[in-house]
């Protein structure tokens, strides 16, 4: 029976994932319904009189005319507590590994399985007394949730005042673990292991911080030329076959984040095979714990409804939030972006809304700049002034890789970086197919290159991208007389910059070696090139021929400088500089 809260009405139009329900008198836009005697979960977007329009995150086959719609009276929420980290959750955050359990591998219609689990007892550990006065945000107290990771119990937005009460031991997360009687009306607030929290809604923050430190990646294209901010936005378009979804779980797997938050918007179900196979067999090397302990994943692969994509995006927003909120480098992986965009396309043309550019909604751009805005390096709430980052690296997958397409220049417009992937290059076999070129990054972090890595950090960076460019020009030229009629200097630039693009940007994701990159050893890497361009250049000033510089044994070595571990390259890379030198000088004095 729904209870007084609750409003009922009935089914009168069925268009696919919209339907429309008269005698909702009462109801609000945004409030979560039950559509049908299957119980279908479904959000209200309209409302004209008492007739509520509403889209259904579940499949509406079989649904039929005068059955009953139930309004919850509450929005979409997102359960939030221990038990979310090693979670596989679809895009209403219900768990697949607990329904499949129960149901076989199909979700059945109406499944409403909670998302944290209930009768797991969770060890709580007191951070305050009884009597003091706490502030939303504060830390309460700790539960281990993994053996790496301590979950922090904090004081829920807009409730502070005096703690009443405040237990230790074993909880649920149902169970009350601290009373708190607000300041403002001394009414007692009962605080537990879980909170629940609306997912079209941002998790207040005490204020944004400058984007100015950077995310190790590991990628050398990344890091050294296009590098991404802790709290920064990036997007990474490409046509079929560019490595998208590769360079999405690489950076899953070894990108420096405390969380990865991993969702599989609307994206092929062998993909979300190989994360949910691979993660749990993988170690990651800083916190000595398998990857999955470390992950959230929200998969909502394209064979489920197409309306539940847009919801996963927010799901998995919030639960990275909720861990920003304690104090941790999160990093959230959109995979793809473009999937949600087709979700809005379908379910705006149900609601006959005036189609925008290629029949996407008028109101895309907004949506997206809505969702990526909530990036950010932040101080949290609490007195501890604790500082945590949300790092949003969303995929876009351009029809025909066509990067004027409403998809991609609406991302563009929205975040700091821009990982072009190029369909040439990936056709060369030359990956990260991230062209130089076209990709961008609006982030100032080379202070920190400079004062963490190297003094002459950007230096470097900036005369392998000159050459780079010059390169780029050249090969134009040489298309038109041949390589022949260059002289010696720029034949050169012409070798050197090769050895760039092979021998430093092409990165294997399989190599356990190469996979990961340390910013050292970029530095050392890129430093023994750029010294071969210099000493190359002052030997053909002295005439020395540049195929024979060229066919120096040394030279070999430089393209084995990716198998060098990084424990290793520090010592073993300055030591083929100086080998580098000394064969340069003897072209110089013969």
């Amino acid at each position: 029976m729904p209870n007084a809260k609750e409003t009922v009405g009935r089914l009168c139009r069925i268009a696919g994932p919209v339907v429309v329900a008269d005698g909702m008198r009462g109801a609000r836009i945004g409030d979560v319904a039950l559509v049908g005697e299957a119980r279908l979960i479904a959000e209200i977007i309209r409302l004209e009189g008492d007739r509520a329009t509403l889209q259904v995150y579940e499949d509406t086959i079989g649904l039929r005319f005068g059955e009953p719609v139930v309004s919850t009276a509450e929005p979409l929420m997102a359960e939030l507590g221990p038990g979310l980290l090693a979670g596989i959750f679809d895009g209403l955050q219900r768990p697949l590994p607990e329904i499949q359990k129960q149901a076989g591998p199909f979700i059945p219609k109406g499944a409403a399985l909670p998302a944290l689990p209930r009768a797991m007892r969770w060890r709580f550990s007191p951070a305050v007394k009884e009597g003091e006065r706490v502030e939303p945000g504060d830390v309460l107290g700790t539960v281990p949730e993994t053996p790496r990771l301590t979950h922090k119990i904090l004081v829920p937005p807009g409730v502070g005042g005096r703690v009443a009460e405040i237990r230790q031991g074993e909880f649920t997360v149902e169970e009350t673990v601290a009373r708190i009687e607000r300041t403002e009306d001394l009414q007692p607030v009962e605080i537990r292991l879980m909170q629940r929290w609306p997912v079209r809604q941002g998790r207040p923050y005490r204020r944004k911080l400058s984007p100015n430190t950077p995310l190790i990646t590991g990628q050398r294209v990344i890091d050294t030329f296009f590098p991404v901010a802790k709290g920064g936005t990036a997007v990474i378009p490409g046509g079929f076959g560019t490595g998208k979804t590769v360079m999405e779980q690489t950076l899953a797997k070894r990108a420096e984040a405390q969380i990865v938050v991993y969702v599989g918007c609307g994206e092929r179900g062998n993909e979300m095979t190989e994360v949910l196979a691979e993660f749990p067999c993988l170690v990651d090397p800083r916190a000595g714990v398998t990857l999955m302990e470390r992950t959230v994943l929200i998969a909502n692969t394209s064979n489920m409804p197409v309306a539940a994509r847009e919801a996963s995006i927010y799901t998995s927003l919030t639960i990275a939030e909720y861990y920003r909120d304690m104090g941790c480098d999160v990093a959230l992986m959109a995979d793809s972006t473009s999937r949600w965009g087709e979700a809005l396309r379908e379910v705006s043309g149900r609601l006959e809304e005036m189609p925008g550019e290629e029949g996407y909604p008028a109101y895309l751009g907004s949506r997206l700049a809505g969702f990526y805005e909530r990036a950010g390096r932040v101080v949290c709430l609490g007195k501890d002034n604790r500082e945590g980052s949300v790092t949003i690296i969303g995929a876009v997958s351009p029809p025909g890789g066509d990067f004027s397409e409403p998809m991609t220049q609406s991302s563009l417009r929205a975040a700091g970086t821009f990982w072009g992937l190029d369909v040439n290059l990936a056709r060369r076999r030359h990956f990260p197919a991230i062209h130089w070129m076209t990709s961008y990054s609006l982030y100032d972090v080379g202070g920190w290159f400079d004062a963490e890595v190297a003094a002459d950090w950007q230096e470097q960076a900036r005369l392998a991208m000159s050459l780079l460019q010059k390169e780029e020009e050249l090969l134009e030229i040489v298309q038109l007389v041949g390589s022949e009629a260059l002289p010696d200097a720029e034949k050169a630039i012409l070798q050197v910059g090769r050895v760039v693009r092979e021998d430093f940007l092409q990165q294997s994701a399989f190599d356990p070696v190469d996979e990961f990159c340390s910013p050292k050893k970029q530095y050392w890497m890129l430093r023994a090139i750029l010294t071969f361009y210099r000493g190359l250049a002052e030997a053909l000033d002295r005439g020395a021929p540049p195929a024979q510089a060229m066919a120096l044994p040394v030279l070999s070595e430089v393209a084995r400088m990716k198998e060098i571990p990084a424990e290793r390259a520090e010592r073993e890379i300055p030591a083929l500089i100086e080998r580098m030198r000394e064969a340069l000088g003897g072209l110089r004095d013969g």
